[in-house]
């Protein structure tokens, strides 16, 4: 969890995410959460890794991303760790993600989490799989970066 000075406080980072695919666009949405969740988001107790996005009935919808229970809540009114979320994007970011995400590959990934003057808030990339190749590629290109600021750093 890290400050920012532009009002940012960011929640959960999908790092994975950045590995395993291409990121081609980003969109920023709201989450409709329960009074719960957002305590647990608040204190850090969400992981992104697993979640993808989908589109049903015009409408954009969080899976499997984890926010765990709030601690000192009653289990009776705590909320489902992976419920399915409702995202919160205009009619026209969902016009044009419906057409995109139709293509063939492409998906809908959750890359951050964060609270942005005091609301919940998600970016969520449209990415395609890389390859395996492209994959040993950023490895590599990572690597030479690394060394080259060795070098600078050594004289």
């Amino acid at each position: 969890m890290s400050d920012s000075n532009d009002g940012y406080k960011i929640v959960s980072d999908n790092r994975q995410a950045r590995f395993l695919y291409e990121i081609l666009e980003t969109y920023e949405a709201g989450v409709e959460l329960l009074g719960t969740e957002v305590k647990s988001i608040r204190q850090g107790k969400v992981n992104l890794r697993d979640g993808y996005g989908l589109i049903r009935n015009h409408q954009v919808w969080l899976y499997n991303v984890h926010v765990s229970p709030h601690d000192t809540t009653n289990r009776v009114y705590n909320h489902e760790p992976t419920r399915t979320r409702r995202l919160l994007l205009h009619k026209e970011e969902i016009r044009k993600l419906i057409g995109k995400v139709e293509q063939k590959g492409l998906t809908l990934v959750p890359l951050k989490l964060y609270l942005k003057r005091g609301w919940v808030k998600v970016t969520l990339g449209l990415v395609r799989g890389k390859k395996l190749h492209d994959k040993r590629e950023d490895l590599k290109r990572k690597q030479e970066k690394r060394d080259i600021q060795r070098a600078i750093k050594s004289r």
